[in-house]
């Protein structure tokens, strides 16, 4: 009996997966589509290099508001209606971007665009939904989620590549060269439509609009201030205030939840060691993923007569960042397989010293292009494992009627974690540059940003041996 109900279970969500997976592709494209074309967006727009890290901080503003709310409305609703409502403003976004000509309206169709963040959190929702009705959902969604992140590591090379190919068939048109990832969101929104079936939603629930407005409030000011810290420095006081506000908000905020009968994020949940060591490694990792690659990309630009960096072309540095991209597929196809083995809990710490360990080896080991290209692999597979799993194993720890708000924490916290790197690292960078060295930055800045990836990906190991060792599996059948 138990083999039949994982055999359906399977077959329902081969199904599934297979219109999620083009969900997916879609969010790698958009995510791959316009890096290789800022140069020329930059000159469309006649704006300078430095104002496009307003669009980058603009739609990680947005998605860090955005997503515990449309999670929220996820588990109240149905996962694939706010998926198809956050894929429609994606598309609208994303057909005002093609014809955005200014900065302030690139600006606002860009920070929109950043709807697409949620689309993860819902889709891992919707599986294990699926999964809970057969009592296989752990194991579904670990193995769903890791073709999931596959999928988008396909399309943002896919993206990354097709963009300046499209950019030079048509002309140079930047209009027209950015219709075509509007086209493709477009066009996903009828395969969810058609193709993924519906969550069952926990009736009598309510949205506790109080709840999310301090919680955004707080996220405002937190994201806010790493945002000025990046653009203005550490020495204006004004950065400082920000965080600080932000973080103290936080506190009033739990002490509400905790009074809420059905709050916009249940603390008691949140405190318990299945699930806040998975949300704070959400946000540790999210330094090295979100925040690493940029620094690794200028280092091996930087002219080795310095007596450090690579001196790679342009071309060159692409093909390192993408081989750093394909690295992560195997990462995600082992995990659910090593989990089977071992434990989820032990497979998600292993991953977390992996990152920890590759960013640690840099220290020694980066004067030479394969010491660089070992390093970031062993640090690719540990991410790729982590960016399939944390979703998943944030909706097994969460009660029914609380997966998608579960597994859209785990991408806020990542998100603001890539923030205080995006930030911290760019300062850190910033400071260590002489005359000397002209535009480059020095190599205690690098050493600096490879310590804090390897120490934060330690860190996140340690916090999971807190996790109970039964965590995140499938329930043990039921004997006679």
């Amino acid at each position: 009996m138990l083999s039949d109900r994982r055999t359906s279970a399977g077959a329902i969500t081969f199904s599934l997966v297979g219109f999620l997976f083009l969900v997916e592709i879609t969010s790698g494209i958009l995510q791959g589509f316009y890096v290789p074309l800022i140069s020329d967006l930059v000159t469309h727009l006649g704006i300078h290099d430095a104002d496009f890290n307003w669009f980058e901080a603009a739609q990680l503003l947005v998605s860090a508001l955005v997503v515990p709310v449309l999670a929220k409305l996820g588990d109240m609703y149905g996962h694939k209606r706010i998926l198809l409502v956050s894929t429609a403003l994606t598309a609208a976004a994303s057909w005002w971007l093609a014809f955005a000509d200014t900065f302030t309206t690139f600006l606002i169709a860009w920070a929109l665009q950043g709807f697409y963040v949620v689309w993860l959190p819902l889709e891992v929702a919707l599986i294990f939904d699926r999964g809970r009705r057969t009592g296989t959902a752990a194991s579904q969604t670990r193995r769903a989620a890791a073709l999931l992140v596959v999928a988008l590591e396909l399309g943002a090379i896919i993206g990354a590549l097709g963009g300046p190919q499209v950019f030079g068939a048509l002309g140079a048109d930047v209009s027209l060269t950015l219709a075509v990832p509007a086209i493709v969101v477009s066009l996903v929104f009828f395969a969810i439509l058609f193709g993924v079936p519906e969550s069952e939603p926990v009736p009598g629930r309510s949205l506790d609009v109080p709840g999310f407005a301090m919680l955004a409030a707080a996220l405002l000011l937190i994201t806010s201030g790493l945002m000025f810290l990046r653009i203005n420095g550490p020495s204006a006081w004004f950065v400082w205030v920000l965080i600080a506000a932000g973080a103290a908000a936080l506190v009033p905020f739990g002490r509400f939840e905790l009074r809420r009968p059905d709050p916009a994020i249940d603390m008691r949940v949140l405190r318990s060691p299945s699930m806040w060591p998975v949300q704070l490694t959400a946000g540790l990792i999210g330094i090295s993923v979100l925040g690493a690659q940029a620094p690794l990309s200028t280092y091996a630009g930087t002219d080795p007569a310095l007596g450090y960096g690579l001196g790679l072309d342009a071309g060159t540095r692409g093909i390192l960042i993408g081989l750093y991209v394909i690295m992560m597929i195997p990462g995600a196809l082992l995990f659910p397989i090593v989990s089977r083995r071992l434990t989820p809990r032990v497979t998600l710490i292993i991953a977390t010293f992996l990152v920890g360990v590759g960013y640690a080896l840099f220290l020694p080991f980066h004067l030479v292009t394969w010491q660089v290209f070992v390093n970031m692999s062993i640090a690719a597979v540990g991410t790729g494992a982590l960016v399939a799993a944390l979703p998943a194993a944030a909706a097994a720890a969460a009660p029914r009627g609380q997966t998608g708000i579960a597994a859209g924490l785990t991408n806020t916290t990542k998100t603001i974690g890539g923030s205080f790197a995006s930030a911290v690292f760019g300062v850190v960078l910033l400071s260590g540059a002489t005359a000397a060295l002209g535009t480059s930055a020095s190599l205690t800045g690098y050493m600096i940003v490879w310590t804090i990836c390897g120490v934060t990906g330690l860190v996140a190991g340690l916090a999971l041996f807190a996790v109970p060792r039964s965590a995140f599996a499938d329930p043990a059948p039921e004997v006679g």
